[in-house]
């Protein structure tokens, strides 16, 4: 192996990336991405299907890229208590792509600087391009596909933020795992015969294993989805308010997860000490403050309000009616509809008197559709069959 590329390798590990590892650029197989599209299991997440032809041909993206180097950032932080709502432990850190980009910028010129090329020779990205980094990655050996549809590491289990670096510099590609000879195989060859990530999920989200259809995923529905969730899915998210962990949480592998160096990630512990009824309160001004710098700012007020009613709903805690019942006077229909399906799951035959003047001065049909639906509704026993 060219002596440049450990030298690389060993910048990169200095960096702050825990797991570095190279790939051989070549076109995807189409078949998996297609038929999930095809099924519209990325919901809204219509910037998949533009960028489609893009992740399948990474030619597209960098032209006359030879190699993939696949980075990974281990978040896992050890015991995280979590006794009111449930953030995604991702989210309890300032927003990852503000601070694993400066370090993207420095992997650059390291490669600029080793190999004396320009810096129109790589390009990176962290979780924001039309890369399949998870495939990537798998075929690098950084780790492989599991049945959760997660990358899942030997070294770290279950959590890795990626990165990637698309160059045209041609370097040695590092063996994937054993049994796992492409990253875009089928899923869970090294998951052996173990489903609990698949029985776990709350809202049985995976249409197999390994495919996830984000229309019923907790995670989507609250972060990607910008709409009215629907109604037979809310119970399924329980006290999550941002993001989902359960089919990463009940992997054996994690077995081996240790806690992260953090050179590139800054934590926010504080978030999940937040009280349900101090969320049910903010102001925009409150919010701004709270989540300044956190991925959680890019769901704004209005999305963080209405899944706080959600859990609000989920929570049997009548203390909570009257910040609902004010909440039922939101400007916003989004969250005015989420609010009256919670103070009509929490009061019960009592929703009516504390609902009647929100009730009045209601003329969003979405929102009225709230009042006569039913709020006890669960989740349905199988994934839906509409495409």
């Amino acid at each position: 192996m060219d002596p440049r590329q450990e030298q690389l390798r060993s910048r990169l590990t200095a960096l702050g990336f825990d797991a570095v590892r190279v790939a051989r650029m070549e076109p995807v197989p189409d078949g998996p991405l297609q038929d999930w599209l095809a099924a519209g299991r990325h919901a809204d997440m219509a910037w998949m299907e533009r960028t489609a032809a893009k992740r399948l041909d990474p030619g597209l993206v960098l032209p006359g890229a030879r190699s993939v180097i696949m980075l990974g950032v281990n978040y896992w932080p050890g015991t995280l208590r979590q006794d009111g709502p449930v953030w995604a432990r991702y989210a309890v850190h300032d927003d990852y792509h503000d601070t694993i980009k400066p370090a993207l910028v420095e992997a650059g010129r390291a490669i600029e600087e080793i190999f004396g090329v320009g810096p129109e020779a790589h390009r990176w990205y962290v979780d924001t391009g039309p890369v399949l980094e998870r495939g990537w990655a798998a075929k690098s050996g950084l780790g492989f596909a599991g049945k959760n549809a997660m990358l899942i590491s030997p070294r770290f289990g279950n959590w890795l933020f990626l990165a990637a670096i698309l160059t045209q510099v041609e370097l040695a590609a590092d063996a994937p795992l054993r049994a796992q000879r492409s990253g875009f195989a089928d899923p869970g060859l090294l998951c052996g015969k173990c489903t609990r990530c698949l029985d776990a999920c709350p809202t049985q989200a995976f249409a197999a294993p390994g495919v996830v259809d984000a229309r019923r995923c907790i995670s989507y529905l609250t972060i990607e989805h910008k709409g009215i969730i629907p109604r037979d899915l809310r119970p399924g998210i329980g006290a999550r308010i941002y993001g989902c962990d359960v089919c990463l949480e009940v992997c054996p592998w994690n077995r081996f997860a240790q806690e992260g160096r953090r050179l590139l990630l800054s934590a926010r512990f504080d978030l999940p000490r937040l009280a349900l009824a101090d969320l049910l309160a903010l102001t925009p001004e409150t919010f701004a403050a709270t989540f300044r710098k956190t991925a959680i700012k890019r769901l704004k007020l209005a999305g963080l309000l209405r899944n706080a009613c959600i859990v609000a709903g989920n929570t049997g805690d009548d203390s909570l009616l009257p910040a609902l019942a004010g909440l039922a006077r939101h400007a916003l229909p989004l969250v005015r509809a989420h609010a009256v399906w919670a103070v009509r799951r929490l009061a019960g035959k009592g929703a009516d008197k504390l609902l009647s003047e929100a009730r009045a001065a209601e003329t969003d049909a979405a929102v009225l559709a709230e009042y006569e639906g039913d709020p006890t509704l669960t989740p349905r026993t199988a994934p839906s069959s509409a495409a």
